[in-house]
């Protein structure tokens, strides 16, 4: 029995020292919304980030705050934190799903997103790396968000309601631990 509990946990050992972990170093996250008269972006530099990729995968969880998002129009800001349901839930959590750590110039990641108290997953979504300094992976890419998928109400100006689409911008920079 003795040489039983040994070996699972030369095992169990094994696998925990053959696996990676990551901490989110650097991001940008921007969102784009669309109106008939007028384009917005709104910017979150503040995203945490951890991560760790073993035998079975990488599995990442990244959150940012609501809040964080900043368009440089405080009375828009404060209207996309009402519609969004923001001061109920207050971060955007992202878990991401990948076979291994990407190794080519580009790679895809399926993606389940919680935002405005709703859950939606996107599958497949494409990323582009664009370094790989020191130990750690800058990539970017566009989740392709869409407010129907959350349960958010389009907000609207003179009648006429934004894109239901709304992408957002990702660019971030993990490191190994």
């Amino acid at each position: 029995m003795n040489k039983i509990l040994l070996g699972l946990m030369a095992v169990s050992v094994g696998a925990m020292a053959r696996a990676e972990s990551w901490v989110l170093d650097k991001s940008q996250l921007t969102y784009h919304v669309t109106h008939t008269l007028h384009k917005v972006e709104g910017t979150s530099t503040g995203a945490r980030g951890k991560g760790v990729c073993d035998k079975d995968g990488c599995h990442f969880l990244v959150g940012a705050t609501v809040s964080g998002f900043v368009s440089g129009d405080t009375n828009r800001d404060l209207h996309m934190l009402e519609t969004t349901r923001g001061a109920k839930f207050p971060m955007v959590t992202v878990s991401v799903s990948l076979p291994g750590v990407p190794e080519g110039q580009t790679f895809t990641a399926d993606l389940d997103i919680e935002f405005a108290g709703a859950n939606a997953s996107y599958k497949a979504v494409p990323f582009t790396v664009v370094d790989r300094p020191d130990g750690k992976l800058h990539f970017k890419g566009v989740v392709p968000l869409n407010i129907d998928d959350f349960k958010i109400p389009a907000p609207s100006l003179l009648g006429m309601a934004i894109k239901r689409q709304v992408p957002v911008d990702a660019e971030m920079t993990w490191k190994k631990q």
